[in-house]
């Protein structure tokens, strides 16, 4: 992943890098996992309908309106959505969540990227399934899927109900699946269509029954105690898991969720697998953390990033008129 320099580990190149990583994720053998921060990636080709998705300080200052959130408290999503749903019930969170998402987020270029490497594996005979993971809650990713006329599954956690702590598996036609028993479920095709995995749940804009959100103080404490992720996906998902590098998009240490993200990813690799994280001048913090898990830094903007990956899968005017 890197070269080496009178022993000490230095960076390659850009160019070099984004050869190395389109070429694992063309072959399947890298796994994106997109934070909030890879919905800041440019929008392209927008659709009339397509509107701008909130970030987390302007969701959480648009949820804390008119609900008697202290004015001069923090204004931190995950303290606002706590404070509603202790004073108002999680039912009116939901309703509040589920009128910010229930709406046409037109994909970005990540996610229109992301959703042309099925067609582009099948080019080079290569199988079009693969893995993405979010921990988002919008269905950007499965607009950019359903605009490319590509099948995908989704999983996503639920995180209240009497399922709490399983995944819900959706179709890209729409059907439903609680996976009660992971180890034993055969609902998926890794092979054929790309998993999109939803550690934090997601929002159903057919049915608002099934919205599901890890997002209260209380909703993290439950995820972190009853959550196990080697236990309540799928064992096809999770060895495949277990086997490839990551490709981390739109996450700083600041999403202290992270951490235990990657303590689940990496408790499970039998042998190491090198990642890569892309993030805009990282401080010292940073770089100490990702080296100790031997992930790369690149100090470029997202928006670059994907440029340059475009660049590799469509060419410079293909890239260019995306």
């Amino acid at each position: 992943m890197v070269r080496l320099r009178a022993g000490i580990a230095v960076p390659r190149p850009l160019e070099a890098h984004l050869d190395i990583v389109f070429d694992k994720l063309l072959k399947g053998k890298a796994i994106p996992l997109l934070g909030s921060g890879a919905n800041k990636c440019r929008s392209t080709r927008a659709h009339q309908d397509d509107v701008e998705l909130p970030d987390g300080l302007k969701l959480a200052k648009q949820l804390a309106e008119n609900t008697g959130y202290p004015p001069n408290a923090p204004v931190d999503l995950l303290r606002v959505s706590q404070y509603i749903a202790v004073t108002l019930g999680t039912g009116a969170l939901y309703e509040d969540l589920h009128a910010v998402f229930d709406r046409a987020y037109g994909p970005n270029r990540l996610h229109e990227f992301l959703a042309a490497l099925p067609e582009a594996r099948r080019g080079r005979g290569v199988r079009p399934g693969g893995v993405i993971i979010t921990t988002n809650y919008d269905d950007m990713l499965e607009a950019a899927f359903s605009r490319a006329d590509e099948r995908f599954d989704v999983l996503s956690y639920i995180a209240d109900g009497e399922d709490v702590g399983r995944f819900m598996h959706r179709t890209s036609e729409g059907d439903g699946t609680v996976i009660a028993v992971a180890n034993e479920y055969r609902g998926l095709s890794l092979s054929e269509r790309t998993v999109i995995l939803k550690l934090h749940g997601a929002v159903d804009r057919q049915d608002a029954a099934r919205d599901s959100y890890v997002i209260t103080e209380d909703d993290y404490i439950t995820y972190l105690t009853r959550s196990d992720d080697s236990t309540l996906l799928p064992a096809t998902l999770s060895a495949e898991i277990s086997q490839r590098h990551f490709l981390f998009l739109g996450y700083s240490l600041r999403d202290w969720n992270l951490r235990v993200i990657l303590h689940r990813i990496w408790e499970r690799q039998l042998r190491g697998y090198n990642s890569w994280a892309v993030q805009l001048k990282p401080d010292e913090l940073d770089q100490a953390f990702w080296g100790r898990r031997n992930v790369e830094i690149r100090d470029v903007s997202l928006d670059d990033y994907v440029d340059g990956l475009l660049r590799r899968l469509w060419g410079d005017e293909g890239a260019s008129a995306a």
